[in-house]
């Protein structure tokens, strides 16, 4: 589903990923874990190029998105991305939040469009609050609508970068049960967390970043629990106190 070749990305002198390689497949889940400023959420925003690459290439079901001529918006359509802040439009309700992208990208029609919305609402525990503003709900709610929203494109992939850290510690769980039925349902998923817990119970693998490398990988329990570096041992030693 995703594959990443050699990707570098650098902002002037400072070089955040040093050549990345790594592979999604198909309805895997893939949960990256790492140090703060390690690379990671450059990584998640490098692979539907939100942050042109320096070098290597990006594919999305074997399509190059770095080939010049790519219809990038075109590609995007088919990567969900859910960030930590909830980024979501203050002055429109959930259901317009969810509903503007494909009334405007896609011209479906609004019938249409406000079917498949209340129907994903519905999917993420939130059916009573079509007609609520973002200030009207919680932090937890705002990011259930986030998802629904990225789910409204019918994506291929869906990628998460941190979405539980900005929320409160109660609200976290009601983000993890979506978060879990859409990797029970089969969807490709590249999450990066700090929720372990989760990464061990629903990961396919996963992978360390750390100094803009991919350093281990491998299942989550193994990983976790017998570590085969001595910088992943660190790190785990803190993080799992």
């Amino acid at each position: 589903m995703v594959e990443l070749r050699g990707v570098r990305k650098s902002y002037g002198d400072l070089e955040v990923l040093k050549g990345i390689d790594l592979t999604v497949a198909r309805g895997e889940v893939v949960a990256v874990i790492g140090p703060s400023g390690g690379g990671k959420s450059t990584l998640l925003r490098c692979v539907n190029l939100l942050e042109p690459i320096s070098a290597g290439q990006v594919l999305l079901e074997g399509e190059d998105l770095t080939r010049p001529g790519v219809d990038l918006n075109r590609v995007r359509r088919h990567i969900g991305m859910v960030f930590q802040q909830f980024n979501l439009f203050p002055h429109l309700t959930a259901l317009d939040n969810l509903t503007l992208a494909p009334r405007k990208l896609l011209r479906m029609p609004r019938a249409e469009a406000e079917e498949r919305a209340r129907a994903l609402l519905e999917r993420v525990g939130l059916a009573d609050r079509a007609g609520a503003h973002p200030r009207q709900l919680s932090g937890g709610q705002q990011q259930r609508v986030a998802i629904a929203r990225a789910l409204m494109m019918d994506p291929h992939v869906m990628l998460f970068d941190e979405v539980t850290s900005a929320l409160d510690p109660e609200l976290v769980s009601e983000v993890l049960d979506v978060m879990r039925d859409l990797a029970r349902a089969g969807m490709t998923m590249l999450c990066v967390t700090h929720e372990m817990g989760f990464a061990r119970e629903l990961g396919d693998r996963l992978v360390f970043v750390d100094g803009g490398l991919v350093t281990e990988q491998g299942p989550p329990a193994e990983v976790l629990d017998e570590p085969r570096h001595e910088r992943t041992r660190q790190f785990l030693r803190k993080v799992l106190r």
